[in-house]
């Protein structure tokens, strides 16, 4: 086949850079947000925060003050900067094409350690384990036999390995008597039930410390040795009829079972705690909400005026041109960020406009929502809606929700009208907490009450919906109730 060169014309749509970086900044977190800015900060010398430069310029003397300022009105925003610096880059370029980010210097041996990573290491429940393990005096074949059982246990203290494996593995000389007894020694470490092989055996090891004196302790040993599937259940009637022990005293022995841990390795875990930062709040004055951003998660930035100054030059060193880089970078970034804050705020005024009732109310008030809703409202993309409601958080006067909570879809009502599934969950909540304990609402008496109200729902929908809110069955949720 012979080569030839032809010549095509055709259409693509491709992002400038600037708007690479305003659709990535729009769908950081506000911690997220936070970081980048102080990795701006860190590698562009033209930025700086507002408190900083509001500083030097106060101790400066007035030449310099007048000096800045003309800088300020002539530099930043007259016409001569603006018009040597594009505007716009070729919607061909990529960001990190143009703008390579400083990296940081790596660390020599002599250097000073990285110490803002120290909180990093956490201990697992393995490493306390053993820590306890090297206090306790053991001969070097139990001490053996200890790590082996250590490393057999999950993150949850459970023992993962039954005892006969565990020996197995071990040299044919060690009995398995050595192991069973190096097994209940770790027994009796911290967290207390660690180490067992099942449930009962966990909650056991636990009222096994509790003092003898204890009320109600003989109670709970026997209903968790031979009744837990039963405690469980919650079917005390069947209990009774096995023990013989009265309500009352299976009602106390039940809630002194429930003081137990059955996970013992969660309280050692150590993870990184995230905290919820709300970027919007909403207010009420005056019979208004109003809607604010929270300024304080997020440093003021401005461009350094001393480092602007010197772009007046008219040359075209090396150091020029890196100032004109990176102070069209700065100006991208600050804008950016404004760009993000104005979206951030209309979306956030229009669901407080459309949840009122919420914020009055609560969940039972909520109206049904979808993205496709504000992207109307608005005039904006469904995608950008939801990049703006992912991971940002708002300050309510009912607590911090994610914007996406208002986010629900609708069941019909009788009248016509539309109920949100969020409000139907906080109806089933608020019915199921009032319910008689001793005859709890069944599914299709849930059902029966919506339907009362005026909510066309489905016995299955309800069904899904209790399950999703984490609440038992009716008949798990049954208690022993004398009068019943």
């Amino acid at each position: 086949m012979k080569a030839s060169l032809q010549l095509k014309i055709g259409q693509q749509l491709t992002m400038t850079p600037q708007l690479q970086q305003a659709i990535r900044l729009l769908q950081l977190s506000s911690l997220d947000l936070h970081q980048e800015i102080q990795q701006n900060l860190y590698d562009n010398p033209l930025l700086e925060l507002t408190e900083e430069s509001e500083n030097q310029l106060e101790t400066s003397d007035n030449n310099t003050q007048k000096e800045a300022s003309e800088v300020e009105t002539t530099d930043l925003n007259g016409e001569d900067w603006e018009n040597k610096i594009p505007t716009d880059l070729p919607v061909d370029a990529n960001w990190d094409d143009i703008y390579q980010p400083s990296s940081t210097p790596k660390l020599s041996s002599g250097d000073t350690h990285d110490f803002e990573n120290v909180h990093t290491v956490t201990e697992s429940l393995q490493d306390h384990l053993l820590w306890q393990l090297n206090l306790t005096p053991l001969t070097p074949t139990d001490y053996l036999i200890g790590e082996n059982i250590i490393d057999a246990i999950d993150s949850q203290g459970m023992l993962t390995l039954a005892i006969e494996d565990i020996w197995s593995a071990l040299d044919d000389e060690i009995e398995l008597d050595e192991v069973v007894a190096v097994l209940h020694r770790i027994q009796q470490f911290d967290p207390p039930g660690v180490a067992a092989t099942s449930l009962a055996e966990c909650l056991l090891i636990q009222l096994n410390q509790f003092s003898p004196e204890t009320a109600f302790l003989p109670e709970a040993k026997k209903l968790v040795s031979s009744h837990l599937e039963l405690v469980g259940q919650r079917d005390y009637r069947q209990i009774e009829r096995l023990t013989g022990f009265s309500p009352e005293t299976i009602e106390s022995a039940v809630l002194l079972i429930q003081t137990l841990s059955p996970h013992p390795g969660d309280t050692i875990r150590n993870d990184d705690i995230e905290y919820v930062v709300p970027d919007v709040r909403v207010t009420k004055t005056n019979s208004h909400w109003q809607v604010s951003l929270n300024e304080d998660i997020t440093p003021r930035l401005s461009i350094n005026q001393q480092y602007a100054q010197l772009i007046r030059r008219a040359d075209s060193s090396q150091q020029n041109t890196f100032l004109k880089s990176h102070l069209q970078e700065a100006k991208w970034f600050l804008r950016s960020i404004e760009s993000r804050n104005d979206t951030l705020m209309r979306v956030a005024t229009s669901i407080v406009e459309m949840q009122q009732g919420f914020l009055e109310q609560g969940p039972v008030a909520m109206k049904p929502m979808v993205l496709a809703d504000i992207a109307d409202r608005l005039e904006l993309h469904e995608s950008t809606i939801s990049r703006v409601t992912t991971q940002k958080y708002i300050d309510t006067p009912q607590g911090v929700f994610e914007l996406k909570y208002f986010f629900s879809s609708h069941v019909s009502t009788a009248s016509g009208g539309e109920c949100s599934s969020t409000a139907i969950r906080a109806m089933l909540k608020k019915m199921i907490s009032a319910e008689n304990p001793g005859k709890p609402l069944s599914d299709n008496k849930l059902t029966a009450l919506l339907q009362e109200m005026g909510i066309q729902v489905a016995r299955r929908t309800v069904a899904k919906y209790r399950e999703g809110m984490g609440i038992p069955s009716s008949s798990e949720r049954k208690r022993y109730h004398p009068k019943v």
